[in-house]
């Protein structure tokens, strides 16, 4: 991996995400699906993040669907009427390879998500659907995370009846947020920074419509510059992470939205966390980070993990080589 070439994928993002937009517009990248009657969506680390994201929004329009960790000993069954979605960025790997071909062998509709058209996975689905994010060459999954979830809201407008164009959208006001982020980075990046890095860990929290932006944040910080960092779901963190607050310096990127998080705020007032809030201004928080769309919650999960990636690219360039 190679922090220099992962800020260039980064700043990239604008450009790629337009890209998108236009494939959209011209073609829905799931139009050979029939409408399955149960979908299983099937990744590991980032890949699992956008599918979970992804289930939440399917399960609430009332689809039958699940996200499911690739390395299951015993994962939900295929068959006829089973869409099983392997996703893979580079294409890959082993685990969802091995998942598939086991849904294969049960007679499910087996697709392929993936950034590498050829790859291995496209081998053994009978569609592939290509997230056109572009060769990252820091060797690091951030435009492709992005693009993921894209693409699976068109999943979601294929199954539910909606339009992939009006996905589009979304991802256009995406690319016009990014470049607002990146070009007013040198008013908020450095106080972001220095704020986080105090602490003995950065945690990231996010309600759980968008808990990929906190977990994929929390793996940038993780997979660059090897910071100790985990993600925590809004309303969850009352009840799991609100204990560390006491014993640790607490410093936290909350990402904004829930309904839960005047109650997180009480406690980090009270216990001396500080939080750097990202897409809303949250009282008592240290600092906000806000830009366009911020309030529209698509364009929220497509934009607010530039924050910590940023942060990530940021702090990893400053150190020697982790390995």
């Amino acid at each position: 991996m190679d922090p220099a070439a992962f800020l260039q994928d980064v700043e990239a993002k604008p450009a790629a995400l337009r890209s998108l937009a236009d494939g959209l517009d011209l073609a829905d990248p799931w139009a050979s699906i029939d409408v399955p009657r149960r979908i299983v969506l099937i990744g590991m680390g980032s890949s699992r993040y956008a599918a979970r994201v992804a289930v939440t929004r399917l399960r609430a329009a009332g689809i039958d669907a699940v996200a499911e960790y690739a390395s299951l000993e015993a994962g939900s069954p295929g068959g006829p009427g089973t869409l099983a979605v392997g996703i893979s960025a580079n294409g890959g790997t082993a685990e969802t390879l091995e998942a598939l071909a086991r849904h294969r062998a049960e007679g499910s509709i087996v697709a392929a998500l993936t950034n590498v058209p050829g790859s291995a996975v496209t081998k053994i689905a009978d569609r592939v659907v290509d997230v056109s994010a572009g060769a990252e060459t820091g060797g690091v999954a951030c435009r492709s995370f992005q693009h993921t979830l894209a693409m699976l809201l068109a999943l979601e407008a294929r199954v539910t009846g909606g339009s992939a164009s009006a996905i589009a959208g979304w991802v256009r006001a995406a690319a016009a947020a990014t470049d607002d982020l990146l070009a007013r980075r040198d008013r908020w990046l450095d106080p972001a920074c220095e704020l986080l890095a105090e602490g003995t860990a950065v945690f990231t929290i996010a309600p759980a419509e968008r808990l990929a932006s906190a977990e994929q944040g929390a793996l940038m910080l993780r997979e660059g510059p090897r910071r100790t960092a985990d993600a925590c779901e809004s309303g969850d963190w009352l009840h799991v992470d609100v204990y560390l607050t006491k014993p640790l310096d607490y410093r936290a990127i909350l990402f904004a939205g829930s309904r839960f998080d005047a109650a997180i705020m009480d406690w980090m007032r009270e216990r001396g966390g500080r939080v750097l809030a990202v897409g809303g201004d949250v009282p008592g928080a240290r600092r906000a980070v806000r830009y366009p769309g911020d309030d529209v919650r698509e364009v929220a999960l497509l934009t607010e993990v530039l924050v910590p990636e940023l942060v990530a690219a940021a702090w990893w360039r400053a150190q020697p080589d982790p390995a």
